[in-house]
């Protein structure tokens, strides 16, 4: 199969230990999908972020429900990302806006920029955005900027890899996941920079889909059965416990 291998992919991961670990895209609301957020406070659960998605952004105003979430999440020790909607496409004002609401009605730990442009004249403007929500989670007291992650869905130009901890690479269907290829560029850098979100991987697949996410060097997954939704990855998969199972007991950065 036509992916990337480097050497010694297969005992690297997103935390630095001999496994994967998840990458939550967004589940629905907490309301609609209890059993979803719960889940990722199993002990043992090697989730590395959840995305908060209130109402396609953090709302019009605090969601206690969504709040409450949050905070379970946070006392598992998951990092909760704030859902920036739109980035190729939001005023930059609208973008920084959305952010400031996210960390002080949920006290987020970072950002997850949906839609993220790729090309190399775009990055300038990304790489302001990026600089800017780090300050502001600095100010909002973590010396560290927080978590960034870039959802382009495919490989952007290199230089975005620079301006923030971790890129999705690739976000899509199990029939083209299958057949994909890392460019090689990505061989430069560690699997904890890197992302894969999957729909519709079908149960006996799930052993080919963990090889080419490890052979093409991805730290953070995540897989589903759920496909022909508006979004399959609003639910667990009805493979959860198998998934969780086969990346093995660890514990949430």
């Amino acid at each position: 199969m036509p992916h990337l291998t480097r050497p010694g992919t297969d005992d690297l991961s997103a935390t630095g230990a001999e496994r994967l670990g998840f990458g939550i895209p967004g589940y629905a609301h907490p309301l609609l999908a209890p059993v979803e957020w719960a889940e990722l406070t199993r002990p043992g659960t090697p989730v590395h972020w959840a995305v908060l998605n209130v109402a396609d952004g953090p709302g019009v105003r605090p969601d206690p429900h969504c709040t409450e979430a949050a905070a379970r999440l946070r006392n598992a020790g998951v990092r909760v990302l704030g859902h920036l909607a739109g980035t190729g496409r939001r005023t930059y004002g609208d973008l920084v806006s959305d952010a400031q609401r996210y960390l002080d009605w949920y006290r987020v730990d970072g950002y997850f920029l949906d839609g993220c442009p790729t090309e190399r004249e775009d990055l300038a403007g990304v790489r302001r955005l990026t600089a800017t929500l780090e300050t502001v989670l600095e100010e909002g007291d973590d010396p560290d900027g927080g978590h960034l992650v870039l959802g382009h869905g495919t490989h952007p130009y290199p230089g975005y890899a620079e301006i923030a901890d971790q890129l999705v690479t690739f976000a899509g269907p199990w029939t083209e996941y299958r057949w994909s290829q890392a460019e090689e560029w990505t061989a430069d850098h560690p699997p904890e920079r890197f992302a894969h979100l999957v729909h519709g991987v079908p149960r006996t697949h799930l052993d080919e889909a963990m090889r080419i996410a490890r052979w093409q060097g991805a730290g953070t997954i995540f897989f589903t059965d759920r496909t022909g939704q508006t979004n399959p990855f609003s639910a667990l998969p009805g493979y959860w416990d198998e998934i969780v199972s086969q990346i093995g007991p660890g514990v949430s950065e």
